[in-house]
């Protein structure tokens, strides 16, 4: 816990431990993966944490990210980076999803997508760690996130993205004043040349779950969920899943909830939902493994969840059994269905990974996995704004009121 020395902040980190052998690391200190090579998990003195905030004094506070400082890592007030990181809301899309379907949309965040959650955070620690280069491969979203809140933190930055990223999440990237390279490969050949450049003290490896405190961030989707739902968790979660980040830390944030005495033991069918041309989360959740292959010639219209290997597997694949929920796979013209049903149905633009969930809902109802009156959220990961769209418009004269008139 901290002191209440003037420019600190109240919060309750102990250590972080790792997430496979459970070997302990001290809090305050630069770390990336643990020695095992396994993501580190941030741990709290929740008890102390839970004497010291209530949900009433929690209620009273600002509704943004920042409202949850004692379940955070940040320990110095100057270290933040904030954009105006808000909280998101929860969309109803009765005629594309249905009655008790919800969208928690989370491309009100800076920069357009929940990477906001997970780089504000990583920045935050970075600059209270004294990082001054970081390196990062993407799929686009992240990289903007990153180049906006280093930036803004004076943290100097490199990103690598595959060559076939859309054009505009590599242009938003270099707009925000990192330097980005194209690689002519997917995106986990791009983070072998970061960890190499890390490994040979070029930068800081920020890559998914190299780092810790990404899932901190991550994590303030369920805090923020159990919470708009008055303390109490929906009966499914649909998550689109390339590293998984914001699963594992939502499952994190459900049980630190639990131990605070917020919520009961109850949990969501997590849904991890990837796309039928790259699936390893889903092909090893059906095989019954705990670590999934690495996914050749990986191909979707949904780039953010076109990651071949994910580091997290095994948290991701943990957290959806636990949760008696599935790993699903969807088709490309299922994803492009139901983003356009969801625009034209129910006003909501969703971005292709988003699509993927109402997809995937879609086919957990037709299976019987979940039932028409469960209540369920679905996570649009970015907006729709930053993706092509179909050209529905029609050309007419000048002088065409007469006609339109008629419609």
């Amino acid at each position: 816990m901290t002191s209440n020395l003037e420019g600190e902040r109240k919060t309750f980190v102990t250590d972080l431990e790792c997430s496979i052998t459970g070997k302990r690391y001290e809090a305050d200190r630069l770390h990336g993966q643990s020695d095992a090579g396994r993501p580190l998990l941030v741990r709290y003195d929740l008890e102390a944490a839970g004497r010291a905030l209530s949900k009433a004094a929690l209620e009273a506070r600002p509704t943004d990210l920042w409202r949850w400082r004692e379940l955070l890592p940040v320990r110095h007030t100057d270290s933040i980076v904030s954009l105006g990181e808000i909280e998101t809301p929860l969309v109803p899309i009765p005629k594309s999803g249905g009655p008790k379907v919800l969208v928690k949309d989370e491309g009100r965040l800076p920069t357009g997508s929940f990477k906001a959650r997970g780089l504000v955070m990583a920045v935050a620690m970075a600059r209270e760690l004294g990082v001054t280069r970081i390196a990062m491969p993407t799929n686009g979203n992240a990289g903007a996130a990153l180049a906006a809140y280093a930036t803004r933190a004076g943290i100097e930055t490199v990103v690598l993205c595959p060559s076939d990223t859309p054009e505009i999440n590599v242009r938003e990237i270099a707009a925000q004043g990192a330097r980005v390279y194209r690689v002519n490969g997917l995106i986990d050949e791009c983070g072998a040349i970061v960890g190499q450049g890390a490994a040979e003290g070029l930068w800081f490896d920020f890559s998914t779950l190299k780092e810790p405190y990404r899932i901190e961030g991550k994590k303030t989707m369920g805090l923020e969920l159990a919470a708009q739902l008055g303390w109490r968790l929906p009966k499914a979660i649909f998550y689109p899943t390339g590293g998984g980040t914001g699963l594992i830390g939502m499952w994190k944030a459900f049980d630190e909830l639990e131990q605070l005495g917020w919520i009961g033991s109850a949990r969501p069918k997590m849904f991890a939902v990837q796309a039928s041309g790259c699936a390893p989360i889903v092909r090893a959740f059906e095989q019954g493994e705990e670590h999934a292959e690495r996914w050749e010639d990986a191909h979707t219209v949904a780039a953010g969840i076109r990651v071949p290997k994910a580091v997290g597997d095994f948290l991701i694949i943990r957290a959806v059994r636990e949760s008696g929920g599935k790993a699903v796979a969807v088709d490309e013209d299922e994803i492009i269905r139901a983003t356009s049903d969801s625009a034209m149905q129910d006003g909501l633009l969703l971005c292709p990974e988003g699509g993927a969930t109402l997809a995937a809902y879609r086919k957990a109802l037709a299976e019987g996995w979940v039932a028409a009156d469960d209540e369920a959220v679905l996570f649009n990961c970015a907006t729709g704004l930053k993706y092509p769209m179909e050209d529905r418009s029609k050309s007419i004269d000048k002088d065409a009121l007469p006609a339109l008139r008629m419609l």
